[in-house]
């Protein structure tokens, strides 16, 4: 279906893509990595016609019907379903000719038309497009709000919407994830991994990555090496080739040695001239291996905390929100050093305000916060890139946080974020997103903070600077609570999981996969009640309701939490009987033995009642929650 053949691609001077010579089969799920800037997006733009080749050609045939996501933000009165539908062109081109036939009485027009529109399911595009708008998270009262209601980020995700309302034969995707909470993207991978189109899709998502692709096309240098099997398959063969070319590699040095050796020795005999001579030109005809380049640009590490307090947070039964409205109630938390919590829920049920409550940035509306008087935060929030200076540089912003760090340093630590010779000393206006992104994770990084706060930090952020912040996570020695959409990054640095719903932050009991699990049974993203300006009836009615429904929760959660404390002194005590049933001494007394036993006994049945208590309490909790969902 598509062929590149032998195309180069020129930016400037320089070769962005080399020589690329590749086919993509009808049914592929082909995933496009690579470090930013090595000509990714470049790639999708040949395949639409876009950008043309400086050289070699690429091939699609004219009849491949291409769907792809508007990359600049829809504005207007439009409603938000209106604008979905808008997506699948033959439906409404059909709409527009029926529309004509009608007012002409054309009989015959408007029977083919007909026909047309059943088999494309034409009667049904609307209930599709619903289906689409709910799957990424838009609450059914939204539907038809207009396109200027949403947000920035909302609108992308209706631009989303209208890519896949669209039939295709090609669906071409560049970062699909971005402006998605971690329900909308469970949601997504399974939509992609359903549809029948081919896909080809940019991501730096390796775990959205491995549950759709077949194939994985790598870009490195100029070169575009298409992989069988997903992102942890390229990985596994990738390090394999890497490993035999440096193999071969060191094998071919040590022969060159070997001939230079021989050349050196007998070059200047003339009985051995001829036999020198024809060594060099061995050499020369030689096809040189590479070095494997095995170096990531990105190195780097938290600076060591000042201090370190016990506890760095308290929240006692605090609520936050906005205009005298909690978002979120009854938060009880402690944050120790050590402490990784990511934070889950879908856009709008008020993971940002937590995080905002807990750097300090929002005032507990109910209940309190104690902050330790030696926390230093380090926080890293989604508009973070905005508060940059583009006129200052990236060594200026960091000279501005410590004026008594010396140009070296400065020079140094920013290399580990790959900002190297001239590149920090210019001013960051034309930088691009990752890049930006990258210097205010540096910033973070910087302060030496013992609280780490990280918002969707991984925005912008390519494969190698996401493994980068991974390994440098592994060795921070405070705390770190973090939302992201990176199902890897939260897998490999987070150990709890807490999850923001219907107002009240609680833990999560189980790991990602069965967070995707009660995504599917809740029915993913089912309130969105944030999305369009809470301006109507409707939404304050919304409010009161849910609201009703915190209220008719919180004897449950309060009777919870009393089960589960009652559990765990419980089971400290029987731990104390236990290590004293243990001790010599005991088994040569048997009274006391007996004692013991019977304390042991009597303890278990406690236990018992109280796990009972909190599994009855759950139950009612779970059925609650149910019958107000149905509702």
């Amino acid at each position: 279906m598509i062929a590149f053949k032998h195309a180069t691609l020129r930016r400037g001077p320089r070769k962005l893509l080399e020589d690329v010579d590749l086919r993509i089969q009808p049914g592929q799920r082909v995933g496009i990595v690579g470090a930013n800037g090595t000509g990714k997006s470049s790639l999708l733009a040949m395949m639409l016609g876009e950008l043309a080749p400086d050289a070699g050609e690429v091939d699609i045939p004219a009849s491949v019907e291409i769907a792809t996501v508007r990359q600049h933000a829809p504005a207007g009165s439009q409603p938000a379903i209106e604008f979905v539908l808008d997506g699948d062109v033959e439906l409404r081109a059909i709409e527009s000719r029926l529309a004509r036939a009608e007012e002409t009485a054309d009989g015959n027009a408007m029977a083919e038309l007909h026909g047309r529109l059943a088999e494309i399911d034409g009667y049904a595009a609307r209930a599709r497009a619903a289906r689409l708008l709910h799957g990424l998270g838009f609450a059914p009262s939204t539907h038809e709000a207009p396109i200027d209601d949403f947000s920035g980020g909302w609108r992308m995700r209706l631009n989303l919407a209208a890519a896949l309302m669209r039939r295709c034969d090609l669906l071409l995707l560049d970062e699909p994830t971005n402006h998605l909470d971690m329900d909308a993207v469970f949601w997504l991978q399974d939509y992609l991994a359903a549809h029948p189109a081919t896909l080809v899709v940019i991501s730096h998502d390796r775990d959205f990555l491995d549950a759709l692709a077949t194939h994985t096309l790598h870009l490195e240098h100029g070169k575009a090496v298409l992989y069988t099997g997903n992102y942890s398959r390229f990985e596994m063969m990738r390090a394999e080739a890497k490993a035999q070319q440096q193999a071969a590699y060191e094998n071919q040095q040590k022969k060159l040695n070997q001939l230079q050796g021989f050349v050196d020795r007998f070059r200047a005999k003339a009985t051995k001239a001829r036999q020198a001579q024809s060594k060099l030109k061995q050499m020369e005809r030689m096809e040189k291996v590479e070095a494997a380049h095995w170096d990531t640009p990105f190195s780097f590490e938290f600076l060591t905390p000042h201090r370190l307090p016990d506890t760095l947070l308290r929240a006692d039964n605090a609520d936050v929100g906005y205009d005298d409205t909690p978002l979120v109630e009854d938060i009880k938390l402690r944050l120790i050093p050590g402490d990784r919590l990511a934070i889950l829920g879908r856009n709008g049920a008020g993971k940002s305000t937590v995080m905002k409550l807990l750097a300090g940035a929002l005032a507990p509306m109910g209940g309190e916060v104690q902050y330790d008087k030696y926390l230093n935060v380090g926080y890293f929030a989604q508009h973070q890139l905005e508060v940059l200076d583009d006129n200052a540089s990236a060594a200026q912003h960091l000279q501005r946080q410590d004026p008594k760090a010396s140009e070296q340093h400065i020079r140094d630590f920013l290399g580990g974020f790959d900002f190297r010779g001239d590149k920090a000393l210019e001013p960051i206006g034309p930088f691009s997103g990752g890049e930006k992104a990258r210097l205010a994770l540096a910033l973070v990084v910087h302060s030496k903070p013992n609280l780490l706060l990280l918002d969707e930090p991984t925005n912008h952020l390519d494969l190698d600077m996401r493994h980068a912040l991974e390994t440098a996570l592994a060795g921070f020695t405070g705390a770190v609570v973090m939302i992201a959409h990176d199902r890897h990054l939260i897998d490999a640095t987070c150990d709890q999981l807490w999850r923001v719903d219907d107002g009240a932050l609680a833990p999560f009991d189980g790991d990602l996969d069965d967070y995707a699990k009660w995504i599917t049974r809740q029915g993913a993203a089912r309130e969105g009640q944030d999305v369009a300006k809470p301006t109507s009836h409707s939404n304050a009615a919304n409010r009161r309701s849910a609201a009703e429904q915190r209220a008719k929760e919180k004897p449950l959660r309060n009777a919870l939490k009393k089960a589960e404390s009652e559990v765990e002194r419980l089971t400290k005590q029987i731990e104390h009987v236990e290590a004293e049933l243990a001790k010599p001494s005991v088994y040569e007394s048997p009274t006391e033995s007996a004692r013991l036993s019977q304390e042991q006994g009597r303890l278990r049945k406690q236990l018992d009642a109280a796990e009972t208590t909190w599994m009855e309490k759950a139950e009612e909790l779970e059925t609650l929650q149910s019958d107000a969902s149905a509702a």
